[in-house]
């Protein structure tokens, strides 16, 4: 798990950028709403709205982003509004709670905007139940959300944009319908039921932490599609909250809120969560549990006991979000496996035209783009797939297609790197063979997505000599062997014996 996260590729040092600047941005926050003389309290919201502005906010243009970070106050204020009026109504703050809940998870149907406004409304209201936020604390609570949204913005489009220079791929969004064939419609009658039962459970464990479940319950749903992923996700949040809190009795519950200590560890575990959140959950929910630990601390309320109730609650979210996907409207796996499958393979093809394009001498064409969502569709394939790989997955059969579906499609995307890599060489050359190349795996990419026959792999090639030529060849071969593990059984990927 360890050699996962810092052995995975980044294209262009992505992830190390996106996690560097958050820090930055969030300091700034932070900083900005102390010297506006805002309270504890104040500073940690605002600290907190920087960092769901800078995390969630994923727009494919930077203009796009700009409009979207613009539109989270507009979403965020009325919901601390509401929040902080409801707070001595339990019945009725409580009601208001899951319809944020079901419509956060709704608005995923408007692409990336919708999902990052849905998780800001969320967390915002998340974050009043955290602080007792009462109405008469609300003009400072504004200002800190104002204020660390704006210093946000001031870092990622104006000190650090460097989507300028690489536009970010767009968040895959998922498979469509209409009514309750779609997934969102889908996703959040499920995260109602579910953060319902967290609820309720969940003020049975403590009626102070109760929001811990429903937070729980909401963020196993983000970025889920099947019933498979949820559950695979359930598992990994869990584990990282295990791990995280034995970390925090290690490091957190020691500083004891101490103030120097409190900001490097929390900026130590923001970097972190910014850095893993592409590549592993688990590892994302450990900075998480530290840094909430870290938060307890300054607040002066951190204790062992409160660690492992965080434990108990995080659980009740977990056993709703199991208990949902289960049994209402369940989503299974293999279509939205194919779906995602698809996608990387188009974006292979695109990928390789591009490259093939830059070797060709066409100076506008612009392959690292293309790599980027490449990557973020394949992580998609991996959450897709994870449940069909998981070691309690009692089907062989199926692990073992899994796992060779996964093995291939890392290939190409290796190949398609290094063919970027050559593509970037101002002094490469463009090889007539490369044309012909590229037409292969078009037809591979085509047949795979399409039902046809891949064409079969020429026998007694030569070796290339070029290096373009010799990715090309590489993914010919990923793509031809990828037709068999995809097609077994009953013609669907991954589905049957």
């Amino acid at each position: 798990m360890l050699k996962r996260v810092f052995v995975a590729p980044d294209p262009g040092r992505t992830r190390l950028r996106f996690a560097t600047r958050a820090v930055l941005g969030i300091a700034l926050a932070v900083t900005v709403c102390g010297l506006a003389g805002h309270s504890l309290q104040g500073v940690v919201t605002g600290g907190l709205a920087a960092l769901l502005a800078l995390f969630t906010v994923t727009d494919a243009t930077v203009r796009g982003q700009a409009v979207t970070t613009a539109l989270l106050p507009a979403v965020g204020l009325p919901v601390l509004a509401a929040a902080a009026e409801l707070h001595d109504h339990p019945v009725a703050r409580d009601l208001t709670f899951l319809a944020v809940v079901g419509l956060g998870v709704y608005a995923r149907r408007w692409g990336p905007r919708g999902h990052s406004l849905g998780v800001f409304a969320f967390m915002t209201y998340f974050v009043a139940q955290f602080l007792h936020a009462t109405t008469d604390r609300l003009p400072e609570l504004f200002a800190s959300v104002l204020l660390s949204v704006l210093s946000a913005a001031a870092v990622r489009f104006g000190l650090w944009c460097y989507e300028r220079r690489l536009p970010p791929a767009p968040v895959p969004a998922p498979p469509g319908g209409t009514g309750l064939a779609r997934v969102t419609t889908r996703q959040a009658v499920q995260a109602t039921a579910g953060a319902g039962f967290a609820l309720v459970v969940g003020q049975l464990v403590s009626g102070q932490r109760w929001y811990w479940a429903v937070g729980a319950t909401w963020w196993i749903f983000v970025n889920t599609t099947s019933r498979g992923e949820t559950l695979v996700r359930g598992f990994r949040r869990v584990l990282g909250t295990v791990l995280g809190i034995g970390l925090g009795l290690l490091v957190a519950v020691p500083a004891q809120g101490a103030a120097l200590p409190t900001a490097v560890l929390a900026a130590v575990c923001v970097f972190g969560i910014f850095y893993t959140a592409a590549v592993s959950y688990t590892w994302m929910m450990l900075c998480v549990t530290v840094l909430a630990g870290s938060l307890y601390g300054l607040l002066g309320v951190l204790t062992p006991g409160l660690l492992a109730l965080r434990l108990a609650e995080t659980a009740v979210g977990a056993l709703g979000a199991v208990l949902a996907v289960l049994l209402v409207l369940p989503v299974t796996t293999h279509a939205v496996t194919d779906a995602w499958i698809q996608r990387a393979l188009r974006c292979v093809h695109a990928c390789t035209a591009e490259a093939a394009a830059r070797l060709a001498g066409d100076e506008s064409a612009d392959p690292a783009p293309r790599v980027a969502e490449l990557e973020q569709l394949l992580a998609r394939v991996r959450l897709s797939v994870a449940p069909l790989v998981h070691p309690l997955n009692p089907a062989l059969g199926r692990k073992r297609r899994a796992r060779r579906v996964l093995a291939l499609l890392d290939d190409c995307a290796r190949e398609i790197r290094g063919l970027v890599a050559v593509a970037a060489d101002p002094v490469a050359s463009h090889d007539a063979r490369l044309a012909a190349a590229c037409w292969r795996v078009e037809s591979a990419v085509e047949a795979l997505t399409g039902g046809g026959a891949v064409p079969a792999r020429e026998a007694g090639r030569e070796p290339a000599v070029e290096p373009a030529l010799a990715h090309l060849h590489g993914l010919e071969r990923a793509l031809a062997e990828l037709a068999g593990p995809l097609r077994a059984g009953s013609g669907s990927p991954l589905v049957g014996a």
